[in-house]
């Protein structure tokens, strides 16, 4: 470990240990990349998307009493209500007098029912194809929900509902299930105009990651549960995303993707002009860019890098879109010479060998306040070259590319 590395653990340290957190500071630290020892990582990201407070003190409180509400959230909306333990001498309630499967009335419990299974068959295949390569998602838990799969309850859990349509196999609680223990009350909490579901298993995976990998047994214990409020924190920040009637306004997606195209024109011109000719929109390529924060068009290490800064900015999603044109700009020789066939395939399929080749050791980070001109000029954050063996030793000191040194204001 080098003394820079070790230097700025030191800094992370000191900032965490005090009473109260300095707030600008960490976010001045993690800009550049938190360090992965010593669980940093999954601390300042708790800290930095509000889900602990300033105030060390009332840490302990507020996990307790946090975890113990997304207990109550897998009762209240995994179990299915009106299934009851056998031991606990509760039968099933006969709702068929009023109510009965073909019953049309949306306020039918059966037509609740029905919706929820099609979301959950949903949230199932998105999770499903969660980082496929990444041999964490697929092992068994260390740390099971035994309030689901619990073998002497009688409950049926959404699981059970969709393993009735599905193919059965041996029953073992996998990582990836506790993604979709977080996914299914999320979708229960959310207003119905929210409807859009697909995809957010990108969000919900590597935040996941960095809380199930966290030294700390105790955290690492309870990762579902810190996931689930760090995952409905940020959705609370981008969740305009997903309104289909707020995508022409200012807070929405399709304002979002066309204010990526206003800045490429202002920082390059002929780039912007080329896609222009070829009728290459936004809406082609941004939309997944903008609405899954970046995570499938990086590595799971990179995508973890990404989001320090990300996390860190107080206008993270103006960076956001800074970081999307960065990407634009260089890929632009390609795009330049390439047809509209070309274009389309490498903005909508790049490649992990693309992205890898945009990830190199730089010179230390300095500090980062007008960091929004700068790092349109001059730099596109991302992890140092990662070693072979995979994702838990990212060198997490501060690193940049040069986009192109020709750009100017």
């Amino acid at each position: 470990m080098s003394s820079l590395h070790k230097s700025r653990i030191a800094d992370f340290q000191d900032v965490l240990k005090e009473p109260s957190i300095a707030l600008e500071k960490l976010r001045e630290l993690s800009f550049s990349g938190i360090p992965c020892e010593g669980g940093l990582r999954c601390l300042c990201w708790k800290i930095l998307l509000n889900y602990l407070p300033l105030e060390r003190a009332a840490w302990t409180s507020i996990l307790a009493k946090q975890r113990e509400l997304y207990s109550q959230f897998l009762r209240e909306m995994i179990i299915q209500p009106g299934i009851a333990k056998a031991n606990m001498g509760v039968s099933r309630e006969d709702v068929t007098f009023e109510d009965h499967p073909l019953n049309p009335s949306p306020d039918s419990r059966w037509n609740t029912y029905f919706k929820d299974n099609e979301v959950l068959l949903q949230i199932d295949k998105d999770v499903r194809r969660l980082c496929p390569d990444i041999s964490f998602f697929q092992r068994a838990t260390e740390y099971p929900c035994l309030l689901i799969l619990d073998p002497q309850n009688e409950f049926e859990t959404l699981r059970k509902r969709v393993e009735q349509t599905t193919l059965k196999s041996q029953t073992v609680a996998r990582n990836r299930s506790g993604v979709t223990n977080m996914s299914s009350p999320h979708k229960n909490s959310v207003p119905p105009s929210l409807d859009e579901y697909e995809g957010m298993n990108e969000i919900v995976g590597p935040l996941y990651y960095t809380f199930a990998t966290d030294p700390n047994s105790e955290w690492k214990e309870h990762a579902e549960a810190d996931t689930f409020f760090c995952f409905t924190n940020l959705m609370a920040e981008i969740r305009d995303n997903f309104i289909k009637s707020l995508d022409d306004s200012q807070c929405g997606i399709t304002y979002k993707m066309e204010k990526v195209y206003s800045t490429l024109k202002d920082k390059d011109v002929e780039l912007y002009l080329k896609l222009q000719e070829q009728n290459i929109k936004p809406q082609f390529f941004a939309f997944r860019w903008l609405t899954l924060l970046l995570s499938q068009e990086f590595l799971l290490p990179d995508v973890i890098r990404i989001w320090d800064s990300l996390f860190a900015d107080d206008n993270r999603f103006d960076f956001l879109l800074l970081v999307c044109c960065a990407m634009l700009i260089l890929i632009r020789e390609q795009l330049l010479e390439g047809d509209f066939t070309i274009n389309m395939r490498l903005l909508q399929l790049i490649s992990p060998a693309q992205s890898s080749r945009w990830v190199e050791d730089m010179n230390p980070f300095e500090a980062f306040h007008t960091h929004y001109e700068s790092c349109l000029l001059e730099s596109l954050y991302q992890v140092s070259v990662r070693p072979a063996a995979g994702l838990c030793c990212l060198r997490p000191c501060s690193s940049r590319q040069v986009i192109r040194k020709s750009l100017a204001i």
